[in-house]
Protein backbone atom coordinates (compact mmCIF):
# COMPACT_ATOMS: atom_id res chain seq x y z
CA UNK A 1 0.00 0.00 0.00
CA UNK A 2 1.77 3.26 -0.99
CA UNK A 3 -0.38 5.58 1.25
CA UNK A 4 -2.16 4.40 4.02
CA UNK A 5 -5.95 5.65 4.20
CA UNK A 6 -6.61 5.14 7.84
CA UNK A 7 -3.47 6.23 9.83
CA UNK A 8 -4.44 7.74 13.14
CA UNK A 9 -3.12 10.97 14.33
CA UNK A 10 -4.41 14.20 15.78
CA UNK A 11 -5.48 15.84 12.71
CA UNK A 12 -5.27 20.05 13.62
CA UNK A 13 -8.91 20.68 11.96
CA UNK A 14 -9.20 24.24 13.86
CA UNK A 15 -5.51 25.19 12.79
CA UNK A 16 -5.73 24.28 9.11
CA UNK A 17 -8.93 25.89 8.88
CA UNK A 18 -7.67 29.30 10.35
CA UNK A 19 -4.09 28.50 7.42
CA UNK A 20 -6.56 28.63 5.07
CA UNK A 21 -9.00 31.45 5.93
CA UNK A 22 -5.80 33.44 6.21
CA UNK A 23 -4.61 32.14 2.67
CA UNK A 24 -7.89 32.83 0.86
CA UNK A 25 -8.01 36.43 2.62
CA UNK A 26 -4.77 37.55 1.54
CA UNK A 27 -5.77 36.11 -1.88
CA UNK A 28 -8.83 37.90 -2.31
CA UNK A 29 -7.18 41.01 -1.35
CA UNK A 30 -4.04 40.36 -4.10
CA UNK A 31 -6.64 39.63 -6.54
CA UNK A 32 -8.51 43.24 -6.19
CA UNK A 33 -5.49 45.05 -5.73
CA UNK A 34 -4.23 42.88 -9.53
CA UNK A 35 -7.40 43.92 -11.08
CA UNK A 36 -7.44 42.31 -15.07
CA UNK A 37 -3.48 41.22 -14.26
CA UNK A 38 -4.26 38.72 -12.62
CA UNK A 39 -5.23 35.95 -15.67
CA UNK A 40 -6.49 33.65 -13.47
CA UNK A 41 -9.83 31.82 -14.09
CA UNK A 42 -11.94 28.85 -13.83
CA UNK A 43 -11.05 26.64 -16.68
CA UNK A 44 -7.23 27.80 -16.95
CA UNK A 45 -5.42 24.67 -16.08
CA UNK A 46 -1.62 26.23 -16.18
CA UNK A 47 -0.95 25.30 -12.48
CA UNK A 48 -3.17 22.09 -12.72
CA UNK A 49 -0.06 20.56 -15.25
CA UNK A 50 3.36 19.50 -14.00
CA UNK A 51 4.17 17.49 -10.52
CA UNK A 52 5.21 19.43 -7.66
CA UNK A 53 5.66 18.52 -4.18
CA UNK A 54 3.21 19.13 -1.25
CA UNK A 55 3.39 18.69 2.23
CA UNK A 56 2.17 16.20 5.03
CA UNK A 57 -0.70 18.76 5.50
CA UNK A 58 -1.46 19.60 2.16
CA UNK A 59 -1.58 15.59 2.01
CA UNK A 60 -4.16 15.28 4.72
CA UNK A 61 -6.59 17.92 3.43
CA UNK A 62 -6.72 16.24 0.29
CA UNK A 63 -7.42 12.64 1.51
CA UNK A 64 -10.25 14.04 3.72
CA UNK A 65 -11.93 16.22 0.91
CA UNK A 66 -11.79 12.99 -1.16
CA UNK A 67 -12.74 10.67 1.62
CA UNK A 68 -16.17 13.79 1.90
CA UNK A 69 -16.58 13.34 -1.50
CA UNK A 70 -16.73 10.07 -1.36
CA UNK A 71 -19.99 10.11 0.29
CA UNK A 72 -21.84 12.87 -1.24
CA UNK A 73 -20.49 11.94 -4.84
CA UNK A 74 -19.02 8.32 -5.20
CA UNK A 75 -18.55 8.12 -8.68
CA UNK A 76 -16.70 11.86 -8.95
CA UNK A 77 -14.44 10.42 -6.06
CA UNK A 78 -13.67 6.96 -8.08
CA UNK A 79 -12.73 8.59 -10.82
CA UNK A 80 -10.40 10.63 -8.95
CA UNK A 81 -9.06 7.78 -7.06
CA UNK A 82 -8.73 6.06 -11.11
CA UNK A 83 -6.76 8.94 -11.86
CA UNK A 84 -4.65 9.22 -9.29
CA UNK A 85 -3.63 5.48 -9.87
CA UNK A 86 -2.88 5.95 -13.35
CA UNK A 87 -0.81 8.89 -12.85
CA UNK A 88 0.68 6.56 -10.10
CA UNK A 89 1.62 3.63 -12.82
CA UNK A 90 3.02 6.25 -14.99
CA UNK A 91 5.73 8.41 -12.52
CA UNK A 92 6.49 5.52 -10.62
CA UNK A 93 9.59 4.29 -12.67
CA UNK A 94 11.35 7.54 -12.12
CA UNK A 95 9.97 8.16 -9.27
CA UNK A 96 12.63 10.23 -7.11
CA UNK A 97 11.45 8.27 -3.96
CA UNK A 98 10.16 5.96 -2.26
CA UNK A 99 7.57 4.17 -4.30
CA UNK A 100 5.92 2.21 -1.87
CA UNK A 101 5.09 5.17 0.31
CA UNK A 102 5.22 7.94 -2.37
CA UNK A 103 7.42 10.28 0.10
CA UNK A 104 10.53 12.38 -2.23
CA UNK A 105 13.75 11.58 -1.43
CA UNK A 106 15.53 14.37 -0.06
CA UNK A 107 19.06 14.06 -1.29
CA UNK A 108 20.76 16.91 -3.83
CA UNK A 109 20.38 14.21 -6.74
CA UNK A 110 17.06 13.21 -5.92
CA UNK A 111 16.50 17.20 -6.04
CA UNK A 112 17.68 17.85 -9.15
CA UNK A 113 15.71 15.06 -11.22
CA UNK A 114 12.32 16.12 -9.35
CA UNK A 115 13.22 19.72 -11.21
CA UNK A 116 12.79 18.13 -14.54
CA UNK A 117 10.08 15.39 -13.56
CA UNK A 118 6.98 15.01 -14.96
CA UNK A 119 6.13 18.19 -15.97
CA UNK A 120 3.77 17.19 -18.63
CA UNK A 121 1.38 14.97 -16.28
CA UNK A 122 -2.09 16.59 -15.28
CA UNK A 123 -3.19 16.38 -11.88
CA UNK A 124 -5.33 13.80 -10.94
CA UNK A 125 -7.55 16.34 -9.15
CA UNK A 126 -7.88 18.13 -12.42
CA UNK A 127 -11.48 16.96 -14.45
CA UNK A 128 -10.16 16.75 -18.36
CA UNK A 129 -13.68 17.68 -19.43
CA UNK A 130 -14.38 20.77 -17.77
CA UNK A 131 -10.62 22.00 -16.71
CA UNK A 132 -11.94 22.65 -12.67
CA UNK A 133 -10.36 21.11 -9.64
CA UNK A 134 -12.62 18.40 -8.39
CA UNK A 135 -11.35 18.95 -4.78
CA UNK A 136 -11.24 22.41 -5.05
CA UNK A 137 -12.34 23.33 -1.28
CA UNK A 138 -9.45 20.95 -0.37
CA UNK A 139 -6.71 22.17 -2.76
CA UNK A 140 -2.50 22.45 -1.09
CA UNK A 141 -1.61 25.89 -0.09
CA UNK A 142 0.81 25.97 -3.52
CA UNK A 143 -2.52 25.96 -5.63
CA UNK A 144 -4.47 28.46 -3.31
CA UNK A 145 -0.81 31.17 -4.06
CA UNK A 146 0.04 30.10 -7.82
CA UNK A 147 -0.52 32.90 -10.21
CA UNK A 148 -0.26 36.36 -8.09
CA UNK A 149 3.30 37.62 -7.19
CA UNK A 150 4.36 35.49 -4.16
CA UNK A 151 8.22 35.96 -2.52
CA UNK A 152 10.41 32.95 -2.33
CA UNK A 153 14.05 32.04 -2.37
CA UNK A 154 14.25 32.95 -5.81
CA UNK A 155 13.09 36.18 -5.55
CA UNK A 156 9.33 37.72 -6.56
CA UNK A 157 7.21 35.03 -8.70
CA UNK A 158 4.10 35.10 -10.80
CA UNK A 159 2.48 32.80 -13.37
CA UNK A 160 3.72 33.27 -16.73
CA UNK A 161 0.51 34.35 -17.58
CA UNK A 162 -0.21 36.54 -15.59
CA UNK A 163 1.09 40.69 -15.36
CA UNK A 164 2.10 40.48 -18.67
CA UNK A 165 3.35 43.58 -20.06
CA UNK A 166 3.09 45.43 -16.10
CA UNK A 167 6.45 46.41 -14.66
CA UNK A 168 8.01 45.57 -11.47
CA UNK A 169 7.20 48.23 -9.76
CA UNK A 170 3.07 47.79 -10.69
CA UNK A 171 3.96 43.62 -9.73
CA UNK A 172 5.58 44.30 -6.48
CA UNK A 173 2.46 46.74 -5.60
CA UNK A 174 0.76 43.36 -6.05
CA UNK A 175 2.92 41.20 -4.13
CA UNK A 176 0.67 38.96 -1.75
CA UNK A 177 1.67 37.48 1.13
CA UNK A 178 -0.42 34.63 2.33
CA UNK A 179 1.34 33.46 5.65
CA UNK A 180 3.07 36.06 7.69
CA UNK A 181 3.16 34.37 11.08
CA UNK A 182 4.20 31.07 9.24
CA UNK A 183 1.12 29.37 10.83
CA UNK A 184 1.66 26.09 8.36
CA UNK A 185 4.94 25.67 9.47
CA UNK A 186 3.96 24.74 12.66
CA UNK A 187 1.20 22.80 11.48
CA UNK A 188 2.99 21.08 9.21
CA UNK A 189 5.20 19.72 12.33
CA UNK A 190 2.29 18.93 14.08
CA UNK A 191 1.08 16.42 11.37
CA UNK A 192 4.22 15.08 11.19
CA UNK A 193 5.22 13.88 14.39
CA UNK A 194 1.13 12.89 15.47
CA UNK A 195 1.50 10.22 12.41
CA UNK A 196 4.55 9.56 12.03
CA UNK A 197 5.26 10.32 8.18
CA UNK A 198 7.67 12.94 7.10
CA UNK A 199 8.52 14.32 4.26
CA UNK A 200 6.88 15.31 0.81
CA UNK A 201 4.81 13.80 -1.53
CA UNK A 202 2.91 14.13 -4.62
CA UNK A 203 -0.90 14.33 -5.25
CA UNK A 204 -1.42 11.44 -7.47
CA UNK A 205 0.77 9.35 -4.90
CA UNK A 206 -1.44 10.90 -1.85
CA UNK A 207 -4.81 9.97 -3.79
CA UNK A 208 -4.36 6.52 -5.21
CA UNK A 209 -4.61 4.52 -2.39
Amino acid sequence: MRYPRNVAFRYPSAGDQKLVQIVDAALAETTRKSGHWLACRPGCTQCCIGVFAINQLDAFRLRRGLTKLEKSDPKLAAAIRERARDSVERLSKDFPGNRRTGILNEDADSQRRFENFANDEPCPALDPQTGLCDLYDSRPMTCRVFGPPVRSEEGLGVCELCFQGATDKEITACEMIPDPDDLETRLVQTVENSSGRHGETIIAFCLAS
